[in-house]
């Protein structure tokens, strides 16, 4: 051997040290709008513990099997309103209050900032996401302006006493946001409620009756998505808004023209839509803003969107607010990294140096006539 085992065990032990301690002094980068995203999230935590009061008012119980967190806010596999199929999971995901401060994110890297205005497209099916995307406008204080589809999925807001509309009233009403939809659909297949029995549609009629919206039920979907433009240019100028918020899979919103699940969630581009259009099919609402040059924020397929922000997938049981990566990212400090990186490279070159001069010194008194 050419160097000793005292200056290998040496070696060893210094690269122990330098990397322990590189290792040990880490940097917290604390997301720049930590304040904001607390706030929403525990706006959010008030409305959804709101609305969780006034169902147990009314004698409904929390079912602990699919609502293992005790929101009171998961809907039935079955109602006469449920318009389609739906992902459990995804639900439970959207109703915890983090999504509020992922919203504040969202809108963050988007360019939105207090006084803007938004138009906002909601259905029935996701609740939680409905109300993160309200509470973060609150907190942020943006204006949205609102149009909803009743109908929904399964486990959404489908129980007939308590639609989506009935949230957003006692929302209101709690003061935990400040505006309520301009306008609503009975939603569904083509938003007309095909595949919706002749009761599920007069239920639904008669709750956007009780809240005293305008119904936007045309024979063809191409009316319904024109209506939706028409009212938000009635407001303001379609691409003055400063973003289109949508939240789910309504097809007013989405159209035909493409397939939904090609378009990626979170903040979305004019070219993410356009790449993705495909000749023949109906535009949505989505794709007329997105013209427009208008910022989307895209909320659907909650798995990825969920792993782009770095929440956890349906947890249980649900996060405290403030913690993860969200709020603040935890990384290793480079200055640090890199003087622990030079002292154990000089280590090693040293060594090496050492050891070819150790090796050439050897050779040189070697005789080879010797071991003849």
């Amino acid at each position: 051997m050419i160097q000793k085992t005292s200056t290998l065990v040496g070696l060893a032990l210094l690269s122990i040290l330098c990397f322990t301690f590189a290792i040990s002094n880490k940097v917290i980068h604390v997301s720049p709008t930590y304040d904001l995203k607390v706030k929403a999230a525990e706006l959010m935590k008030q409305g959804m513990a709101d609305l969780k009061k006034a169902r147990m008012e009314k004698g409904i119980f929390v079912d602990l099997e699919n609502d293992p967190n005790e929101t009171g806010l998961i809907g039935s596999p079955f109602s006469l309103t449920t318009t389609d199929e739906g992902d459990l999971d995804a639900k439970l995901t959207t109703l915890d209050p983090n999504l509020s401060a992922a919203m504040v994110e969202l809108y963050h890297q988007a360019g939105l900032k207090a006084g803007d205005t938004v138009a906002v497209l909601l259905t029935g099916s996701m609740p939680g996401g409905n109300i993160a995307v309200l509470t973060a406008c609150e907190t942020m204080d943006i204006t949205p302006i609102t149009i909803t589809s009743v109908g929904a999925s399964q486990w959404g807001a489908n129980h007939e006493d308590f639609t989506w509309l009935d949230m957003e009233k006692h929302l209101y009403d709690n003061q935990s946001i400040s505006f309520r939809s301009i306008a609503a659909s009975i939603g569904g297949r083509n938003d007309m409620g095909r595949l919706l029995s002749p009761k599920g549609r007069e239920l639904i009629t008669k709750n956007i009756e009780l809240h005293d919206l305008p119904l936007i039920h045309y024979n063809r979907l191409k009316n319904n998505i024109q209506e939706r433009l028409r009212l938000f240019s009635n407001v303001k100028n379609i691409k003055s808004y400063d973003a289109f918020i949508n939240v789910g899979g309504g097809v007013a919103s989405l159209g035909t023209s493409f397939n939904h699940r090609l378009l990626p969630p979170g903040v979305v581009h004019r070219n993410d839509v356009t790449d993705i259009t495909r000749p023949g099919g109906i535009e949505g609402v989505l794709s007329h803003f997105a013209k427009q040059n208008v910022p989307i924020i895209h909320i659907l397929n909650i798995k990825a969107l969920t792993e782009s922000l770095n929440l956890p997938f349906a947890p249980i049981p649900l996060p405290e607010i403030g913690s993860g990566k969200l709020y603040a990212d935890e990384t290793y400090n480079l200055i640090i990294t890199f003087i622990a990186f030079l002292i154990i490279a000089g280590a090693v070159v040293g060594v090496g140096i050492h050891s070819k001069k150790k090796i050439k010194e050897h050779l040189l008194q070697h005789e080879p006539d010797s071991l003849l």
